[in-house]
């Protein structure tokens, strides 16, 4: 049986504790948090509402966005009975000289911050976020005013500012998309709203001076976090969203994680343990590392076809660029160090492409962009990036992704856990998200989340891509995060072994694929 030291979590001041406390839990005193965004419309405001949204969710702060937006498109088709084919509203109802049309949409901001305390005041909610343009000090003031009547209430805005042309053109591209346009042609949508951002800029006032006489906690987000600038934040929860706002970016990667393959203690059932791989494992070790190459070269090619200009040293969303954006360039710097690394009798044989390119000439090419490869400190998760080459791959072992620590459980059966430990097997199956596990340093999945959480906020900083391999538990509370799925819901996810998840970021939201390997035909196919 592993020790805590061995197999557990690794984290200062482990006790016991039969039940486990969220991280919401801990900080009850702290009170609810009203978010309000700041900022010109097609500055990424909605993008940034639905990352932190996500990301405290997942903390486990009931988090729920209420956008004003979608209350006036719905307060104008019900209400006043507009045609559907006809847009809501055109740019003159975003005229600051339309003194009729503006008391309408701050009424609509009103309106839309009554519902979210509401859901403050009578739900199990933590967080919620107020998502508009707010962009004028009059009507930051009325919201001020208004959120200061509530106790137990404090209030964040959070500004949205992008400078950068290429950000700016990809968003009004978005916008045009949105229910308001969809029904209009593309030009006439796109001249009406770059009319509407017209008059928004006319009235736009930033958060500054004002809120700072106010002592009005507020963040700055400047190109998606190349720049933050944070004023008075107090308290737990506003910190937290300014360290993740501080943490994004833009750049363009893939996230791939997969369970270890499979282990001896697979084999038996037992749960927790630190076993070697299976020959099955080693077999699938071995195809993982080939296909996540060829992977990361057809991503890389991407890349390279989406920004051409080969004079560019990085890509507009700060992606290593340049000659080495090269697909064959990037082909033959990948594929020579792993064939390196194959020839090598300490490691596992992968079957290569031949490759054509001589090494002199590879030379003259920097280096491929860099991709991560992170493991727990387990034998099997370990053995299953043993054919992947450090010279290619930026290998890290980290304890934090070890599998969920089964205290007195560990390297038992579920079958023998149900005849020895009755009341805990019940327990478990009861709540799974809280229940921890019995003996020095079990573990529940509220802990898993919050000794994963570090390694959350450095994905999220990361602008290469990255592979992690790891456990059912980790590897279930990792995808809960990136693709969004209640915490409650994440200990019934299935995450097979021998099987991979591409995550790649969105504007609107992680895209998945998700691919199964075959050992008959030695191959991964992409699945449902």
């Amino acid at each position: 049986m592993s020790s805590p030291e061995s197999a557990g979590s690794g984290v200062p001041g482990t006790y016991v504790q039969r039940t486990t406390k969220h991280a919401s839990e801990a900080h009850e005193d702290e009170g609810k948090l009203i978010v309000v965004m700041v900022g010109l419309p097609a500055r990424g405001k909605s993008y940034i509402v639905k990352k932190l949204r996500r990301y405290l969710n997942w903390l486990g702060f009931a988090t729920k966005v209420f956008n004003v937006g979608n209350r006036r498109r719905t307060m104008t088709t019900e209400s006043f009975g507009h045609n559907a084919h006809e847009p809501n509203h055109n740019s003159k109802f975003f005229d600051p000289d339309n003194t009729q049309a503006r008391a309408l949409r701050d009424q609509l901001a009103m309106d839309s911050l009554e519902e979210l305390i509401r859901w403050l005041r009578f739900g199990q909610g933590h967080v919620a976020i107020h998502d508009a343009t707010n962009s004028t000090r009059a009507r930051r003031r009325l919201l001020l005013d208004r959120c200061q009547k509530e106790p137990n209430c404090s209030l964040l805005f959070v500004e949205s500012i992008c400078d950068d042309d290429r950000v700016v053109r990809h968003n009004i591209q978005m916008k045009l998309m949105s229910p308001d346009y969809q029904h209009m042609e593309p030009a006439d949508a796109r001249r009406d709203f770059l009319a509407r951002l017209q008059n928004y800029e006319r009235a736009y006032q930033t958060l500054g001076s004002w809120e700072e006489r106010h002592d009005v906690q507020y963040c700055k987000i400047i190109n998606v976090g190349k720049k933050v600038i944070a004023y008075n934040i107090q308290g737990y929860l506003a910190g937290q969203c300014v360290f993740y706002l501080m943490n994004m970016n833009l750049a363009r990667r893939q996230i791939w994680i997969s369970r270890h393959g499979e282990s001896t203690d697979n084999l038996t059932g037992c749960i927790g343990g630190d076993a070697p791989l299976s020959a099955k494992g080693q077999v699938y070790a071995a195809a993982l590392a080939t296909f996540i190459n060829e992977q990361r070269v057809r991503f890389e090619a991407s890349l390279s076809s989406a920004f051409p200009s080969p004079d560019r040293t990085h890509s507009p969303d700060g992606t290593p660029q340049g000659d080495s954006g090269s697909p064959k360039h990037a082909l033959d710097r990948v594929n020579e160090s792993l064939l390196r690394h194959a020839n090598s009798p300490s490691r596992s044989t992968l079957e290569l492409p031949n490759l054509s390119r001589s090494s002199s000439q590879l030379q003259r090419h920097p280096p491929a962009p860099k991709f991560v490869v992170w493991t727990s400190m387990l034998r099997r998760a370990i053995g299953t990036v043993d054919a992947f080459d450090p010279l290619a791959y930026d290998i890290k072992h980290i304890r934090a992704l070890n599998e969920i620590y089964a205290g007195s459980c560990e390297g038992m059966t579920y079958q023998e856990i149900q005849e020895t430990f009755p009341r805990e097997y019940a327990d478990r199956q009861a709540n799974k998200l809280y229940y921890r596990y019995p003996g020095m340093g079990g573990e529940s999945y509220a802990d898993v989340i919050q000794r994963l959480h570090p390694l959350i906020v450095e994905l999220e900083r990361t602008t290469h891509s990255a592979l992690i391999v790891t456990h059912n538990a980790m590897s279930r509370t990792l995808l809960s995060y990136m693709l969004d799925i209640p915490t409650q819901e994440m200990t019934r996810l299935e995450v097979p072994l021998h099987t991979v998840y591409c995550i790649e970021p969105k504007p609107f939201g992680n895209e998945c694929r998700k691919y199964a390997f075959d050992f008959e035909s030695n191959q991964f196919y992409p699945v449902d």
